[in-house]
């Protein structure tokens, strides 16, 4: 008995240091077009255990409301949620932004045009996002997003993109 619990030792010993090694060497890479202002961004949001302040700055910027400027704070969970389906779904295409950031004003108009657009829309929060993904379909995109439970994920299939949140998990 104590030779197989020197083995087991043994065997958790060898794989406990390359298990560190993998989560310090984590990176987290994502690349947008954004369709209104035709700008590209590659970035790698996460590295070494933790987001990076300075591309998390570089999204906050890129991600703004592009019909006011205005910027807020992203929710880098909702990064986080881009990534996963990624990997979940063996993508290495290029999320396409349709909407991030909405400022108060923006939201209101665009309200004011479509019943789609909620009073208290998760985009006002930083917390939502629609997109598109170069190469997958936009109801596998929603499909892979449901699976994860991760928050709320709308389909609209005739605007051809997908809106994931970070907010309770719901689908419509």
């Amino acid at each position: 008995m104590r030779k197989h619990w020197n083995t087991l030792l043994i065997v958790v010993l060898a794989i406990v240091p390359v298990a560190t090694t993998v989560s310090k060497t984590d990176e987290r890479q994502l690349s947008f077009y954004h369709t209104h202002t035709s700008e590209s961004l590659t970035v790698t949001y996460y590295r070494e255990g933790g987001y990076v302040p300075s591309a998390l700055a570089e999204l906050n910027h890129f991600l703004r409301d592009f019909r006011t400027d205005d910027a807020v704070d992203m929710d880098p969970a909702v990064f986080d949620i881009l990534y996963e389906i990624q990997v979940e779904s063996g993508s290495v295409g290029t999320y396409q932004i349709i909407s991030a950031y909405r400022s108060p004003a923006t939201n209101e108009m665009l309200r004011g045009n479509s019943n789609g657009v909620a009073k208290n829309s998760q985009h006002l929060l930083g917390r939502a996002i629609d997109v598109r993904l170069t190469d997958l379909d936009t109801a596998e995109l929603r499909d892979v997003a449901l699976s994860l439970q991760r928050g709320g994920v709308g389909y609209y299939s005739k605007s051809d993109f997908v809106h994931v949140d970070t907010g309770r998990v719901r689908q419509w």
